[in-house]
């Protein structure tokens, strides 16, 4: 009898626990396939207005991936699209080779890359994936900076398109469109014209 109990135990035990890991992987590839759309979408809860300040980037040193402090100041004088990413991030890592062949092929526009991340991580990534414009290190306290600058959530892929005197013009939350940001590109380049 006492066989029988434990092996009808260990047989529940086992749905109970695949059951759950299915429902869990369901729950995540459905949130994974909505996400893009809904990362757009956003920024605070309906009728809170997010915390803007575009000067705390402006302000911001921060060092690139050989410990160097960097003013953010440096880059103003072309238009700039920056973008927030971490190797962690599946849809960041995604987006690198795109924003890497615009950044080579729009001399015009500064492209920065900031990493949520550690300048080790970093290394590592760029070093399987080559990227040419400059990165600088947050690291998680980057998340803070996010907020400053709309993102509520805090979420990642996050990309801010600033003119050239940095104002910011446009953001993105979520993984960038290579068509849709080049489309935006354009715009900020009119801007910066005017």
């Amino acid at each position: 009898m006492m066989v029988y109990m434990k092996r009808r135990t260990l047989i529940l035990g086992a749905c109970g626990l695949s059951a759950m890991a299915a429902t869990g992987w369901f729950a995540w590839r459905e949130s994974s396939r909505k996400a893009p759309g809904a990362n757009r979408a956003a920024s605070a809860a309906p009728g809170a207005k997010p915390l803007l300040n575009p000067d705390a980037l402006l302000e911001a040193k921060l060092p690139d991936m050989d410990g160097r402090e960097v003013p953010f100041k440096k880059y103003l004088g072309k238009p700039l699209v920056v973008n927030f990413w971490a190797t962690w991030c599946a849809p960041c890592v995604e987006e690198m080779p795109a924003l890497n062949e615009m950044a080579q092929s729009m001399p015009d526009i500064q492209f920065v890359g900031i990493g949520i991340d550690t300048a080790d991580k970093m290394r590592e990534f760029v070093a399987k994936i080559p990227v040419s414009y400059p990165l600088l290190v947050a690291g998680h306290g980057g998340i803070a900076l996010l907020r400053e600058l709309g993102n509520a959530t805090g979420g990642l892929p996050f990309t801010v398109m600033l003119d050239a005197n940095g104002s910011m013009i446009d953001t993105i939350l979520g993984q960038v469109q290579p068509a849709d940001l080049q489309d935006r590109i354009r715009a900020l380049v009119v801007k910066s014209k005017t």
